[in-house]
């Protein structure tokens, strides 16, 4: 696996600048939130990877209870192919078959800070992020009626940076109303819930990756066919974030 940590420094000095709350803001706001997502693959990328990846992911941030900016971390994991087949458990048992099934993944993490409108009940919000896409291929071994794993394999793997930006709209279902003592038993630390929309796209560094199909056998050996290029990638997010 080679590695290519070439993170640019603008987007990094932009990260920087994003941290410097206001001194003055003595309360916290945290938030939190998961999405199903969707991705797809742009420019040399979309050139191998012709189809739409679908995954999850989540978020955390911290700001400044009515500050306009917050600060923190993202992870988030996408499947961009598989493919399942049936295979003879060994070739001294063939009557015994089981499923084989290789998927080819994403993982992305990145730090995010974000400019928001920080109340009421629609807030639009844009994200700078930089950070790292990790992709790989594995191949499980699973039985085929009960569907307990026997065996996993990582088959090719790559790592490279990647940075971008994303724009969203938070749109409030949930807000905890203000009480004048409420019992200890019955205080809850949320405060908001909102539907979170969100558009975000993410310029990947170069990186070797198999698709759907690369993976050929060959006489009992195993051969691969790698592609190569650039790893840009449009999400669309859509899920709820929670704020504490």
């Amino acid at each position: 696996m080679r590695s290519r940590l070439r993170f640019p420094l603008a987007g990094l000095i932009a990260t920087l600048l994003a941290l410097q709350f206001p001194a003055t803001s003595s309360a916290q706001r945290v938030e939190g939130g998961l999405h199903l997502m969707l991705g797809n693959p742009q420019g040399e990328f979309r050139q191998n990877v012709d189809n739409m990846g679908f995954g999850l992911s989540g978020f955390l941030a911290l700001g400044p209870k009515n500050g306009f900016a917050l600060f923190g971390g993202e992870f988030g994991f996408l499947v961009y192919g598989t493919e399942t087949r049936k295979e003879p458990f060994s070739t001294t048992i063939p009557d015994v078959t089981v499923d084989v099934t290789t998927t080819n993944n994403l993982a992305m993490g990145h730090l995010l800070a974000r400019l928001q409108i920080p109340t009421g009940p629609v807030q639009p919000y844009l994200d700078g992020l930089v950070g790292f896409h990790y992709l790989y291929t594995q191949t499980t071994i699973k039985n085929e009626h009960q569907e307990e794993e026997i065996a996993t394999s990582t088959n090719f793997s790559d790592f490279t940076y990647s940075y971008g930006g994303a724009g969203g709209i938070k749109i409030l279902i949930y807000h905890r109303q203000k009480e004048e003592k409420p019992p200890v038993e019955k205080r809850s630390s949320v405060r908001n819930v909102f539907v979170d929309f969100r558009v975000r796209y993410l310029v990947g560094g170069e990186a070797d990756y198999l698709k759907k199909g690369s993976i050929r056998r060959e006489n009992g050996k195993v051969a691969y066919d790698v592609k190569h290029s650039r790893t840009d990638l449009m999400t669309f997010q859509l899920g709820i974030t929670v704020q504490f």
